[in-house]
């Protein structure tokens, strides 16, 4: 399991297991991994935990957050990487880690203002190459069969809006959907199919994002052929194409 070790001036001040998909990190006691220093903001950044990978984000902090000492908004953590905050530092542990920090770096997150979630992303993809599709994991059930031996790409169809037709295909390892402040959630790409997972709600509640109308709650979803997605106001269909 990856871990974030916590110290200062190099004297270890503690370890956090990343067991939960999301670790806030602040000087507030209700941070899972807290700072008490001046110079750390009290929600001063987000570790979001997608199976084997990591991600980091600053969430506006007053004085930045730093990851190999450069200064970064998000950032794919891999293995060895140490997060600067004020006279504090975080080391990732994780063996495990796969995270590709370019790819990430090339996600949309919708922007106050923008039409829908599924316009910016329909641009980011649109861009993008589809990537060799993975082999299947030990023991990984595959989200459905396909011609070529490798995972079905998956798509989404926009159902209602300004821009209902409109078809945004999946071929990124990382796709990040919603309007920050409202909701915004991630859909990942992995061998073992397609997964949705919540990352911030509106402040007054989770907001989690609702598949089939139901919430899908904290944890990943495995996001099913046929399933409606409903987030940030819009509607969306997921579909498996075999190619």
């Amino acid at each position: 399991m990856a871990k974030m070790v916590l110290s200062m001036n190099g004297a270890i001040q503690g370890e956090f297991p990343l067991e939960k998909e999301r670790h806030s990190i602040g000087r507030k006691p209700d941070n899972e991994i807290q700072i008490d220093n001046l110079a750390v903001s009290g929600k001063h950044a987000l570790i979001i935990t997608i199976l084997d990978d990591s991600f980091l984000e600053d969430l506006g902090s007053t004085n930045g957050t730093y990851v190999n000492g450069k200064l970064v908004k998000k950032h794919a953590l891999r293995n060895g990487d140490v997060i600067g905050l004020g006279k504090h530092e975080l080391k990732y542990v994780n063996d495990h880690a796969t995270a590709d920090d370019e790819e990430f770096e090339k996600t949309m997150i919708i922007r106050p203002g923008s039409a829908s979630a599924a316009v910016a992303a329909a641009k980011a993809a649109e861009q993008a190459a589809p990537p060799p599709a993975p082999a299947a994991e030990a023991g990984a059930k595959p989200a459905a069969p396909a011609a070529g031996g490798g995972m079905p790409l998956g798509k989404l169809q926009v159902l209602n809006g300004p821009i209902a037709g409109k078809e945004l295909e999946l071929t990124k390892a990382l796709i990040t959907l919603g309007k920050p402040g409202t909701q915004v959630a991630v859909i990942s790409r992995r061998p073992q199919g397609y997964f949705l997972t919540h990352i911030e709600g509106d402040g007054q509640n989770d907001n989690f994002p609702v598949v089939n109308g139901a919430p899908i709650g904290p944890q990943a979803y495995a996001i099913q052929n046929g399933d409606i997605i409903e987030l940030a106001g819009i509607k969306m269909e997921f579909n498996l194409v075999v190619r």
